[in-house]
């Protein structure tokens, strides 16, 4: 049986922790409300920008220009790019290993194509970078800020510049959804070639020049915004998960608290009725 200063030990130590995870989960409150502020700010623009690029889409198939796009180019999928987004820290629940497993399915499911990474996140980094050796690129620092718009230039136009010279066929993408506090929503989205769809209501737009020529500068838009919003969903993501199994830790490290404490005053209480029981057997002895 331990003993009371063992015990006192461990409670101090559990105490500590204790103090810790509350922290954690002050911090990350406080920087989820930042980043939801910031995802709630970017879906407007991305929906309104996949809108309009659709209606010009349908415009320049109507007059037979969309196929000569190059971001638009459907080929066998031999050559695969996955962006898988993941955090740069741990202590956040499942996060990353739901990120990881969920892009381990997908080499799996696409065994018969060359699959190659970009790594967004350190936690993605340092698994994959022992067990899979197509990695075109990894970035390993960014969400130890906010995620930069510049930041998700960089890679769009490496996918991009990759898919319009034939070096890869598809751009996938693997991120958590901010859903809520209390959940998220993994996603698999295919961002190259854009998947538009057969029929919508179309908005009969002005051009002021052909369709075609404005699917070609809006399609790297939308990747970029597709991408920053990847980044931006992943880090509200992140802190919620964070916030969650930090309150979780808190909560467990309380149940712990108590037992241990219950279990230092019965070996407490044993102490003292041991000694009472000593003493009442010597002065015994002595009558």
């Amino acid at each position: 049986m331990p003993s009371l200063i063992d015990l006192r030990r461990r409670i101090r130590s559990v105490k500590n922790t204790q103090q810790i995870t509350k922290a954690m989960k002050v911090v990350s409150a406080a920087k989820l409300r930042r980043a939801q502020d910031r995802v709630l700010a970017s879906r407007p623009y991305a929906q309104i920008i996949r809108r309009m690029l659709v209606n010009v889409a349908q415009a320049a198939a109507e007059q037979q220009d969309g196929d000569s796009v190059s971001l638009l180019a459907r080929r066998p999928e031999k050559k695969i790019q996955l962006l898988v987004v993941t955090a740069d820290r741990g202590l956040a629940g499942a996060f990353n290993s739901n990120v990881i497993r969920t892009a381990q399915r997908f080499i799996q499911d696409h065994a018969d194509a060359e699959i190659q990474l970009e790594l967004i996140g350190r936690k993605g980094r340092d698994f994959f970078r022992k067990r899979h050796r197509a990695i075109t690129g990894d970035y390993a620092t960014l969400f130890q800020k906010a995620p930069r718009y510049e930041d998700a230039l960089d890679i769009a136009h490496k996918v991009i510049d990759r898919f319009e010279k034939a070096e890869i066929d598809s751009v996938y993408l693997v991120v958590n959804n901010f859903k809520s506090m209390m959940a998220s929503r993994l996603v698999v989205t295919r961002i190259l070639p854009l998947d538009l769809p057969e029929k919508q209501e179309q908005i009969d737009y002005i051009y002021e020049q052909p369709p075609e020529k404005l699917l070609e500068s809006l399609l790297p838009r939308y990747i970029e915004a597709q991408i920053y919003r990847a980044m931006l969903e992943s880090a509200a993501a992140e802190h919620a998960a964070r916030m969650t199994a930090m309150e979780a830790a808190t909560s467990n490290a309380a149940e712990v608290i108590d037992a241990l404490t219950l279990k230092m005053n019965r070996v407490r209480q044993a102490s003292i009725t041991r000694e009472i029981i000593e003493i009442v057997s010597g002065a015994a002895a002595l009558e």
